[in-house]
């Protein structure tokens, strides 16, 4: 009787237990596996977090907040060298950019002090600081950029010709890849009329341009048949960096009745040393952009680089702000070219410029 009590006493002690048990976990029928029921409040950095308490950025990007999603960019520049129409292309760009996105977009510049060399060096700089865009202002930066990368967007400025500055064949307005941009060239063909109006009676043309730029190369090209269907008997002279320019310039002073000089990089740095031999030989100088006649020429049919640069910087925007595609960028042109000549120049030459031409304005 006592075993059997006892085991009577286990039996119910355990049944016990067992109730008590049952009853702790009446609190509900989950998942033993499952998270507990509590969550935590979203941050504001979620996704979703903005939603129904309107637009939280710093500005309408389009009107000179910044970028409308939060996002900043960095811009590398690359400039071939400090003269006045790049200064003036630069500028704009930036100009362009700052107004659009404000604080959200910044820039690293590099001047290659007119060494094609340097280009390759700063564009390696501008890879290496994981810039979103590069501007290439000038046909060296261009290729420098072409060469380091397919990946991040290239505009360009100040180019004259894409299609020959980047070897391409069978041109149609798009360069195709990860490249687009903006054109300095004026037209041509308006430039022998300008000389041919201004200088009808002259019979020799003089080239004048660095043989190391393309672009000039194609400029000379293209306008010689141009004043050779005015009669005139062209000849080319070219230099090959800034140690002979004046030597250069004054061998065609010699055999020329007219220069004609087109957009050139490096004519545009030392147009002092050009002045300091053509006008004292009495030759004048039509020059392909304003930069140059302000300093050696008497005319020029001038496009605004200003405003070349800020149509560029409006392209960095459509592409960093809106996802435009660079690839499918048609190349743009100035809008309008303007007729102008050299006051002090055309006096110290007995110049009278035609009916209509505007002066070169000067600080």
């Amino acid at each position: 009787m006592k075993k059997l009590f006892k085991l009577l006493s286990v039996l119910l002690a355990l049944a016990m237990m067992l109730a008590l048990a049952a009853c702790g976990s009446s609190g509900g029928t989950s998942d033993p596996g499952s998270a507990p029921s509590s969550t935590s409040t979203p941050s504001t950095n979620d996704a979703d977090a903005s939603s129904g308490t309107g637009d939280t950025s710093a500005g309408d990007a389009s009107d000179g907040g910044s970028a409308a999603d939060g996002a900043t960019y960095t811009v590398g520049i690359c400039q071939l060298v400090q003269h006045d129409a790049l200064d003036q292309a630069t500028q704009g760009f930036k100009d362009a950019l700052t107004e659009k996105l404000g604080d959200a977009v910044s820039f690293k510049e590099g001047n290659a002090s007119g060494d094609s060399a340097n280009c390759s060096t700063i564009i390696d700089g501008f890879l290496s600081d994981g810039v979103d865009l590069i501007l290439a202002n000038a046909t060296a930066p261009l290729q420098a950029a072409a060469a380091a990368t397919s990946e991040i967007p290239i505009l360009g400025t100040s180019i004259t010709d894409y299609a020959t500055a980047l070897e391409i064949d069978d041109w149609t307005g798009t360069v195709g890849n990860n490249i687009s941009g903006t054109s300095d060239l004026a037209p041509l063909d308006q430039q022998a009329d300008m000389l041919h109006e201004m200088f009808p009676d002259a019979q020799n043309v003089g080239l004048l341009y660095c043989s190391g730029e393309p672009n000039s190369v194609y400029q000379c090209d293209v306008i010689t048949g141009y004043l050779e269907e005015y009669g005139y008997t062209v000849e080319r002279y070219a230099f090959t960096d800034t140690n002979d320019v004046t030597s250069v310039a004054q061998t065609a002073a010699d055999n020329s009745d007219v220069i004609y000089i087109p957009t050139d990089n490096t004519a545009a740095s030392n147009t002092e040393a050009i002045a300091n031999v053509v006008l004292p030989a009495g030759v004048p100088v039509i020059a392909g952009e304003e930069g140059i006649a302000s300093g050696c020429g008497v005319a020029t049919l001038s496009i605004s680089y200003y405003d070349l640069g800020y149509t560029t910087g409006e392209m960095a925007y459509e592409i960093l702000a809106n996802g435009a595609d660079v690839s499918t960028m048609a190349i743009e042109y100035a809008p309008e070219v303007t007729a102008k000549y050299n006051a002090a120049n055309c006096e110290a030459l007995s110049i009278t410029p035609p009916e209509g031409y505007e002066p070169i304005e000067t600080e």
